[in-house]
């Protein structure tokens, strides 16, 4: 299946869905050190190109031929990092994905963001335009369930043009792991680390934390050790010389890019790309689990439950 990747950074979800068998044919991002990044990965096409302006001409998105369109419009304005204002602007663009999905009308479509977004009024419009089109089925999924060694939630939208509503949502559940993978799970000692500092957004919050449990979220900011950090009773250690920051490629490798994707720009773009890709596992996950479903010849039953149940995310 032929895939195109809208607002796709550095190419998280792009990498996911290629490991997991599908053809990206071309991917489309607005800011130039992504771009950059993406170039050096992938031997298919970048534009960088403003999305806004691209739902208005379909031409250049549609002479693709995609089956299936994927993409993570930013999500700042939704996120508990971002100010939580659907008016700052960013919050248009689910509504531009949605708008370019309904106009090139593909097989399928992946929408990821943040778990927040469950609460926000732009989903209502996007499950409008989207529904009117044909598609919808909704997921959060815990990061650290579907091979990424991270406790990181994120809401994923997929729809199959003229299919059922939850028909695949089966497959989202069933392959879940029974238990967290934690970063030495994912790691054993790599990372020559036991414990690492992640800065918290205030004291209040622990900032030290294990290698036997899930990393928090990757943001897209890495701070060092302040001076006189005061400690926290949930820290899994007490401060000592030996804790340290993950380093930027570190924080890569949390994000499951692998160890040959190539990096390259200032140490801030770097670290706001990667905390703002999507786990490359995890969209790997998601992949997967499309095509199984494909795979598969769904019995009546399967698609009358799908047709008739409530559970639209869990």
């Amino acid at each position: 299946m032929r895939v195109v990747d809208l607002f796709s950074g550095c190419g998280g979800m792009s990498l996911g869905f290629q490991n997991a068998g599908f053809e990206i044919a071309a991917a489309f991002d607005h800011w130039k050190p992504a771009v950059d990044v993406y170039r050096k990965n992938f031997d298919h096409e970048i534009f960088e190109v403003d999305l806004v302006s691209a739902s208005r001409n379909l031409e250049t998105l549609s002479k693709h031929d995609p089956d299936i369109i994927i993409g993570g419009p930013p999500c700042q304005d939704f996120s508990h990092a971002g100010k939580r204002d659907e008016e700052g602007g960013r919050a248009d663009l689910t509504v531009t994905f949605a708008d370019i999905v309904a106009g090139v009308r593909p097989k399928w479509f992946v929408m990821e963001n943040v778990e927040r977004i469950l609460k926000s009024k732009r989903l209502d419009i996007v499950r409008g335009i989207l529904a009117e089109a044909g598609y919808v089925t909704m997921k959060v999924f815990d990061a650290s369930l579907c091979g990424v060694p991270q406790k990181h939630k994120r809401f994923f939208m997929v729809g199959e043009l003229g299919g059922y509503s939850n028909s695949v949502l089966r497959y989202f559940e069933k392959n879940l792991a029974k238990r967290p993978m934690t970063v030495r799970d994912y790691f054993g000692d790599k990372l020559d680390v036991e414990h690492y500092y992640r800065h918290p957004r205030n004291y209040s919050r622990r900032a030290i934390y294990s290698i036997d449990e899930p990393s928090m979220t990757i943001r897209g900011v890495n701070r060092p050790v302040p001076g006189g950090y005061p400690g926290h009773p949930g820290d899994s250690i007490l401060m000592n010389p030996d804790v340290r920051p993950l380093t930027t490629v570190e924080r890569s490798y949390i994000q499951t890019f692998p160890e040959s994707f190539v990096f390259e720009g200032s140490k801030t773009n770097l670290e706001l790309m990667i905390g703002n890709a999507v786990p490359v596992k995890l969209a790997e996950y998601v992949a997967k689990c499309i095509g199984e479903y494909i795979n598969d010849e769904p019995s009546p039953e399967t698609l009358f439950d799908a047709a008739s149940t409530e559970k639209l995310y869990g």
